[in-house]
Protein backbone atom coordinates (compact mmCIF):
# COMPACT_ATOMS: atom_id res chain seq x y z
CA UNK A 1 0.00 0.00 0.00
CA UNK A 2 1.30 3.51 -0.40
CA UNK A 3 1.44 5.86 1.84
CA UNK A 4 0.37 9.48 1.68
CA UNK A 5 2.60 11.85 0.62
CA UNK A 6 6.09 11.65 -0.31
CA UNK A 7 8.81 10.36 1.06
CA UNK A 8 11.68 13.18 1.89
CA UNK A 9 15.58 13.43 1.57
CA UNK A 10 17.86 16.27 2.71
CA UNK A 11 21.04 17.21 1.14
CA UNK A 12 23.38 19.44 2.91
CA UNK A 13 26.13 20.22 0.34
CA UNK A 14 28.16 22.03 2.62
CA UNK A 15 28.48 18.36 4.54
CA UNK A 16 31.28 15.85 3.70
CA UNK A 17 30.94 12.84 2.53
CA UNK A 18 30.47 10.09 5.29
CA UNK A 19 28.78 6.80 5.67
CA UNK A 20 26.03 8.31 7.42
CA UNK A 21 25.26 10.86 4.08
CA UNK A 22 25.20 7.26 1.87
CA UNK A 23 22.75 5.28 4.39
CA UNK A 24 20.47 8.45 4.53
CA UNK A 25 19.99 8.37 0.44
CA UNK A 26 19.62 4.47 0.92
CA UNK A 27 17.30 4.68 3.51
CA UNK A 28 15.21 7.45 1.35
CA UNK A 29 15.47 5.56 -1.71
CA UNK A 30 13.47 2.29 0.68
CA UNK A 31 11.13 4.88 2.18
CA UNK A 32 10.43 6.06 -0.98
CA UNK A 33 8.68 2.90 -2.60
CA UNK A 34 5.98 2.98 0.34
CA UNK A 35 5.29 6.69 -0.56
CA UNK A 36 5.20 7.17 -5.04
CA UNK A 37 7.60 9.68 -4.45
CA UNK A 38 10.62 10.81 -3.57
CA UNK A 39 11.60 14.61 -2.86
CA UNK A 40 14.89 15.64 -2.26
CA UNK A 41 15.59 18.94 -1.02
CA UNK A 42 19.07 20.18 -1.79
CA UNK A 43 20.90 23.53 -0.22
CA UNK A 44 24.85 23.97 0.23
CA UNK A 45 27.73 23.87 -1.29
CA UNK A 46 31.32 22.58 -0.12
CA UNK A 47 34.36 24.87 1.55
CA UNK A 48 37.77 24.56 2.48
CA UNK A 49 38.76 21.18 3.13
CA UNK A 50 35.91 19.02 1.57
CA UNK A 51 37.59 16.30 0.44
CA UNK A 52 39.61 15.96 3.56
CA UNK A 53 38.99 12.02 4.80
CA UNK A 54 37.28 11.14 1.26
CA UNK A 55 38.72 7.98 -0.58
CA UNK A 56 37.47 6.46 -4.36
CA UNK A 57 35.97 3.80 -1.96
CA UNK A 58 33.36 6.23 -0.50
CA UNK A 59 33.05 8.01 -3.49
CA UNK A 60 32.21 4.85 -5.42
CA UNK A 61 29.54 4.12 -2.47
CA UNK A 62 28.31 7.63 -2.66
CA UNK A 63 27.62 7.24 -6.55
CA UNK A 64 26.35 3.53 -6.22
CA UNK A 65 23.68 5.43 -3.59
CA UNK A 66 22.74 8.22 -6.07
CA UNK A 67 21.92 5.66 -9.08
CA UNK A 68 19.76 3.55 -7.10
CA UNK A 69 17.78 6.56 -6.52
CA UNK A 70 18.20 7.43 -10.09
CA UNK A 71 16.41 4.05 -10.84
CA UNK A 72 13.52 4.68 -8.55
CA UNK A 73 10.56 3.08 -9.86
CA UNK A 74 8.69 6.53 -9.27
CA UNK A 75 9.00 10.28 -9.89
CA UNK A 76 11.77 11.93 -8.08
CA UNK A 77 11.52 15.79 -7.54
CA UNK A 78 14.50 17.96 -6.04
CA UNK A 79 13.88 21.22 -5.19
CA UNK A 80 17.03 23.38 -4.25
CA UNK A 81 17.53 26.65 -2.73
CA UNK A 82 20.56 28.54 -2.50
CA UNK A 83 24.58 27.50 -3.75
CA UNK A 84 24.03 24.25 -4.53
CA UNK A 85 27.02 22.16 -4.83
CA UNK A 86 28.85 19.12 -3.86
CA UNK A 87 26.77 16.16 -2.33
CA UNK A 88 23.86 18.86 -2.96
CA UNK A 89 24.31 19.19 -6.61
CA UNK A 90 24.73 15.89 -7.37
CA UNK A 91 21.38 14.83 -5.48
CA UNK A 92 19.97 17.39 -7.64
CA UNK A 93 20.86 16.27 -11.35
CA UNK A 94 19.75 12.83 -10.25
CA UNK A 95 16.42 13.32 -9.86
CA UNK A 96 13.69 13.77 -12.40
CA UNK A 97 11.92 16.83 -11.89
CA UNK A 98 14.19 19.79 -10.99
CA UNK A 99 12.73 22.99 -9.22
CA UNK A 100 14.06 26.38 -8.02
CA UNK A 101 12.90 28.14 -4.83
CA UNK A 102 14.41 31.65 -5.24
CA UNK A 103 17.45 32.25 -7.34
CA UNK A 104 19.75 29.24 -6.69
CA UNK A 105 23.18 28.51 -8.07
CA UNK A 106 25.12 25.11 -9.17
CA UNK A 107 28.52 25.25 -8.30
CA UNK A 108 30.76 22.86 -9.14
CA UNK A 109 33.22 22.35 -6.29
CA UNK A 110 37.42 23.21 -7.12
CA UNK A 111 40.11 21.10 -5.42
CA UNK A 112 43.77 21.62 -6.43
CA UNK A 113 43.27 23.51 -9.13
CA UNK A 114 40.19 21.66 -10.88
CA UNK A 115 37.07 21.17 -10.78
CA UNK A 116 36.10 17.86 -9.06
CA UNK A 117 35.38 14.96 -11.93
CA UNK A 118 32.69 13.27 -10.00
CA UNK A 119 29.16 12.20 -11.70
CA UNK A 120 28.40 15.50 -11.33
CA UNK A 121 30.40 16.58 -14.67
CA UNK A 122 28.68 13.53 -16.10
CA UNK A 123 25.10 14.04 -15.38
CA UNK A 124 25.44 18.36 -16.32
CA UNK A 125 26.96 16.61 -19.75
CA UNK A 126 23.81 14.46 -20.49
CA UNK A 127 21.60 17.46 -19.70
CA UNK A 128 22.59 20.59 -20.99
CA UNK A 129 26.10 19.54 -22.65
CA UNK A 130 26.15 21.90 -25.37
CA UNK A 131 25.29 25.30 -22.92
CA UNK A 132 28.39 27.37 -22.83
CA UNK A 133 27.21 28.37 -18.79
CA UNK A 134 28.11 23.91 -18.53
CA UNK A 135 31.38 24.41 -20.47
CA UNK A 136 32.45 27.09 -17.94
CA UNK A 137 31.24 25.42 -15.10
CA UNK A 138 32.89 22.30 -15.73
CA UNK A 139 36.41 23.33 -16.98
CA UNK A 140 36.61 26.61 -14.62
CA UNK A 141 33.96 26.02 -11.69
CA UNK A 142 31.89 29.23 -12.92
CA UNK A 143 28.71 28.67 -10.94
CA UNK A 144 25.44 28.12 -12.94
CA UNK A 145 22.69 31.05 -11.88
CA UNK A 146 19.05 30.44 -12.41
CA UNK A 147 18.83 32.03 -16.18
CA UNK A 148 21.49 29.76 -17.71
CA UNK A 149 19.84 26.90 -15.19
CA UNK A 150 16.73 27.30 -16.63
CA UNK A 151 18.21 27.60 -20.64
CA UNK A 152 20.26 24.83 -20.08
CA UNK A 153 17.61 22.50 -18.93
CA UNK A 154 19.29 22.10 -15.69
CA UNK A 155 16.55 23.14 -13.64
CA UNK A 156 12.65 22.69 -14.99
CA UNK A 157 10.78 25.05 -13.06
CA UNK A 158 10.89 27.81 -10.35
CA UNK A 159 7.91 27.92 -7.54
CA UNK A 160 7.21 30.33 -5.03
CA UNK A 161 7.89 27.45 -2.12
CA UNK A 162 7.97 23.94 -1.27
CA UNK A 163 4.36 23.42 -1.43
CA UNK A 164 4.23 24.96 -5.17
CA UNK A 165 7.12 22.50 -5.93
CA UNK A 166 5.43 19.61 -4.80
CA UNK A 167 2.31 20.26 -6.16
CA UNK A 168 3.89 20.86 -9.92
CA UNK A 169 6.00 17.69 -9.88
CA UNK A 170 3.04 16.01 -8.70
CA UNK A 171 1.27 16.51 -11.53
CA UNK A 172 3.85 15.41 -13.64
CA UNK A 173 4.45 12.44 -12.12
CA UNK A 174 0.59 11.61 -11.79
CA UNK A 175 0.08 7.93 -12.14
CA UNK A 176 3.69 6.98 -13.61
CA UNK A 177 5.33 4.51 -11.28
CA UNK A 178 6.67 0.80 -11.84
CA UNK A 179 9.68 -0.66 -13.52
CA UNK A 180 8.73 0.63 -17.02
CA UNK A 181 9.23 4.31 -15.33
CA UNK A 182 13.14 3.46 -14.92
CA UNK A 183 13.40 1.92 -18.39
CA UNK A 184 12.27 4.84 -19.86
CA UNK A 185 14.79 6.73 -17.99
CA UNK A 186 17.34 4.24 -18.97
CA UNK A 187 16.42 4.64 -22.50
CA UNK A 188 16.70 8.34 -22.47
CA UNK A 189 20.09 8.32 -21.24
CA UNK A 190 21.37 6.18 -23.68
CA UNK A 191 19.99 7.69 -26.49
CA UNK A 192 22.84 10.26 -27.04
CA UNK A 193 25.23 7.52 -27.25
CA UNK A 194 23.81 4.30 -28.78
CA UNK A 195 23.50 3.54 -32.02
CA UNK A 196 19.98 3.20 -33.85
CA UNK A 197 20.46 -0.17 -34.79
CA UNK A 198 21.45 -1.03 -31.38
CA UNK A 199 18.93 1.43 -29.89
CA UNK A 200 15.87 -0.63 -31.84
CA UNK A 201 15.86 -3.89 -29.90
CA UNK A 202 15.54 -2.56 -26.51
CA UNK A 203 12.55 0.10 -27.79
CA UNK A 204 10.95 -2.74 -29.27
CA UNK A 205 10.77 -4.74 -26.42
CA UNK A 206 9.74 -1.73 -24.20
CA UNK A 207 6.87 -1.93 -26.83
CA UNK A 208 5.97 -5.43 -26.76
CA UNK A 209 5.81 -4.89 -23.17
CA UNK A 210 3.62 -1.75 -23.49
CA UNK A 211 1.39 -3.56 -25.77
CA UNK A 212 1.15 -6.56 -23.40
CA UNK A 213 -0.19 -4.13 -20.12
CA UNK A 214 -2.63 -2.57 -22.83
CA UNK A 215 -4.15 -5.64 -23.73
CA UNK A 216 -4.44 -7.07 -20.45
CA UNK A 217 -5.76 -3.86 -19.23
CA UNK A 218 -8.38 -4.11 -21.78
CA UNK A 219 -9.57 -7.48 -21.10
CA UNK A 220 -10.45 -6.59 -17.57
CA UNK A 221 -12.48 -3.39 -18.08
Amino acid sequence: MVSPGPATLRIDGARPLTPDVVAEVNAACDAAVQHGMLVVHVTGAPGDGWLSGVTVASVSKWERALRALERLPLPTLAIARGDCGGLALDAFLAADHRVAIGRPRLVLPVSAGATWPGMALYRLAQHGGGAAAVRRAALFGTPIGLEDALAAHLIDAVAADEEEAVAVAGRYGAGIAGPELAIRRQLLLEAPTVGFEEALGVHLSACERALRRTTAEGSTS
